[in-house]
């Protein structure tokens, strides 16, 4: 029996998991549902690998990694089940199948992929020379996991990143580097009515500074320098003396998210009295074309042999943990998870009869890649 086949036979089981891992939320803020949710993943994972992860403790959070085999990891695949939706979410978006989509809060980013890689290696009895790790903080920069995924990356001959595929279930190959600040303005407060002039107003200081910001935008070479949350002053009828405003940076190489950092940290006040304050920075490297073109060569290698439609390759603007593996000169290839759409939105959906598919791919890259020396 191919492998396609035998993923087809599993698609009841893999419907199940993703069931059960979609209905325990999991926000990547609250601890308590995090606790929860990586239990859940850690006694899915023994059901599958019959083997109990490594949990490692990293600040305030825990990770899950599975070694398989004794001997040192040649693959490494990676993926996080925290998720954007709060507390709550499926009352309002609850975890259902219809005509063929499967809907709820975090089920294409990425608990679905997670299930797949489980599936994969349980097809392939388990094989040694891999390692999965789940992270638990994805959603927030990978604050406290990015030091881990770096090092269990760091020798392996691939890194293959269960995050959700692109627009036709294309793999991802190019992501863009992220940064992340936020800039605070500090003005003078006064009463707004009786003497308006003896204040410094932060929220016109941060108006131009938003407009410098934007400025900063190059479409020409990817870069966008996008302001997001913005937050000022304290009563209706005083001068603002704070104001603050969140900035979201993407960049496709090194050169311009230097650039860009360079300028927001050279950013001077327009309003005498006024001071500005910027923290944050780079956040994660950019992933370029040439960390995966060896990858996407195999995997559409590996699915022409299957019978599986041929992948195409991708530039996305989101970036994952991918632009780690992929920073420390790990080979990557991402996006191989669910085929959907909709991620962090209201319409977020997984594509029920892609998944044996998506599934058979996994374990046939896998496979590939442990029977010859490199991509």
């Amino acid at each position: 029996m191919d492998l396609v086949t035998r993923m087809a036979r599993r698609l009841p089981g893999l419907l199940a998991d993703i069931e059960e891992l979609v209905t325990c939320e999991s926000p990547a803020g609250d601890k308590d549902a995090l606790a929860r949710s990586t239990d859940l993943v850690a006694d899915l994972g023994k059901r599958h690998l019959g083997a109990a992860p490594e949990r490692v403790r990293a600040g305030d959070r825990v990770h899950l990694r599975w070694r398989l085999g004794a001997g040192p990891a040649r693959v490494l695949l990676l993926g996080h089940h925290d998720t954007v939706w709060p507390l709550g979410s499926l009352a309002t978006h609850p975890y259902a199948v219809r005509d063929g989509v499967l809907r709820g809060p975090g089920c294409v980013d990425m608990k679905a992929g997670l299930v797949l890689a489980l599936h994969a290696l349980a097809e392939l009895d388990v094989p040694a020379g891999v390692t999965l790790l789940v992270t638990s903080d994805e959603e927030l920069g990978s604050p406290t996991s990015r030091g881990l995924v770096e090092q269990t990356a760091a020798g392996c001959a691939a890194a293959l990143v269960l995050e959700a595929a692109a627009t036709g279930g294309a793999l991802k190959t190019e992501r863009k580097g992220v940064s992340r600040y936020r800039l605070r303005v500090h003005g003078l407060a006064a009463h707004a009515g009786l003497e308006p002039e003896r204040g410094v107003n932060a929220t016109v200081e941060l108006a131009h500074q938003v407009l410098a910001l934007t400025a900063l935008t190059d479409p020409g070479r990817g870069t966008t320098v996008t302001p997001t949350m913005a937050a000022a002053g304290s009563s209706a009828n005083t001068v603002p003396a704070g104001a603050e405003v969140e900035v979201d940076v993407r960049v496709r190489d090194a050169a311009e998210q230097a650039r860009v950092d360079a300028a927001l940290r050279s950013l001077r006040p327009v309003l005498p009295g006024a001071r500005l304050e910027l923290t944050g920075g780079p956040n994660r490297p950019p992933m370029a074309a040439p960390a995966s073109a060896a990858l996407l060569r195999r995997a559409v290698r590996v699915a022409a042999g299957l019978g599986l439609p041929v992948p195409a390759g991708a530039a996305v603007g989101g970036g994952s943990d991918g632009n780690f593996t992929a920073g420390v000169g790990t080979p990557t290839l991402d996006g191989l998870g669910a085929v959907g759409g909709g991620a962090h939105a209201d319409d977020e959906h997984v594509l029920v009869d892609a998944l044996p598919g998506r599934a058979a791919l996994i374990a046939g890259l896998i496979a590939d890649l442990l029977a010859e020396d490199g991509p």
